[in-house]
């Protein structure tokens, strides 16, 4: 695709543009003077959590509210921020057994961006609203709009098209708001400073991005009833780790040995919730069923209504 500087927009201004005093010396740093340069700067990325942490609240709230209504979580992003939305709604069936559908990643490019550079895509804001189109995104979903610069037309495009669907709408950026404003229900800001390696934003921002993203995702799972503890009690059993993980919930909660840990997670369809609920109330797999089905999930919910 050729460039031209038709609309070309001037972005040195940005905070993800400009240089780090801390590392001007890059280059002349030894090995271990650039991973002490990497780790210094990277605190930041944690440090920007705690500035937004009522935006991120408020999106867990949403994205629970919308997928116990039925509706979807939708990553929109290009690049870097991109791949990080990608990557975060894979790990969910794996970890909270949920449906493909119900955690979307939405690429600039395409799957093969994933192992592709195509970043010229970002540059068309159309693409974000055809995927949005796509994904016939309705009023019960929620739209991550993750750009870390905050300029991307390709997520603005979408989050624009998202917002005239009645969808819930959130600005992730690691610019301040008075740099890149978004009209969005949720706007959150992960202020990281100059990166390292000057507008490289795979690095600290990516990281900021990475954290909000684990936050986001697993609290709303949290919200949702699919963990017990800090277990992930809706653990998908599909292979030995995960059947090895499965038997250690039970057994580390439970006074069941091994053996037996297998027998009722076997009874159970590798079910590790019902099986605790199993254990615990004396009820059948069918009746257990019923019963969390009863309580839209929330484990303890269930083992409080029958003890009831």
């Amino acid at each position: 695709m050729q460039l031209s500087q038709s609309g070309l927009q001037e972005r040195g201004h940005l905070l993800t543009e400009q240089a780090n005093p801390n590392s001007q010396d890059l280059d002349q740093m030894t090995a271990l003077g650039i991973v002490d340069v990497f780790n210094q700067e990277d605190a930041q990325a944690v440090a920007a959590i705690a500035t937004t942490r009522e935006s991120l609240a408020a999106t867990i709230e949403a994205t629970a509210e919308a997928l116990r209504q039925g509706g979807r979580l939708f990553y929109v992003g290009a690049g870097t921020s991109g791949r990080l939305g990608v990557l975060d709604a894979a790990e969910c069936p794996p970890t909270f057994c949920t449906e493909p559908e119900r955690v979307q990643g939405i690429l600039a490019g395409g799957a093969a961006a994933l192992l592709k550079s195509s970043e010229a895509l970002e540059d068309l804001a159309e693409g974000g609203a055809e995927a949005i189109a796509q994904a016939q995104v309705t009023d019960v979903d929620v739209v991550v709009g993750i750009t870390a610069g905050g300029t991307t037309p390709y997520v603005h495009g979408a989050l624009k098209e998202a917002r005239s669907r009645g969808a819930t709408t959130v600005f992730m950026a690691c610019v301040p708001a008075d740099q890149v404003s978004a009209e969005v229900d949720i706007d959150i800001r992960l202020p990281v400073g100059p990166e390292v390696l000057a507008g490289s934003t795979r690095l600290k921002a990516g990281t900021a991005t990475k954290l909000a993203l684990n936050i986001i995702s697993t609290g709303a799972m949290v919200r949702l009833g699919k963990v017990y503890g800090n277990r992930m009690v809706d653990v998908s059993v599909t292979n030995t780790k995960l059947l090895d993980r499965a038997l250690r919930i039970i057994c580390d909660l439970t006074d069941l040995s091994r053996d037996q840990a297998m027998e009722v997670l076997e009874r159970c369809d590798r079910n590790v919730k019902l099986s605790l609920l199993v254990h615990w109330t004396g009820l059948s797999p069918e009746a257990g069923t019923e019963l969390l089905a009863q309580h839209q999930g929330q484990l303890r919910q269930a083992i409080s209504s029958h003890a009831g």
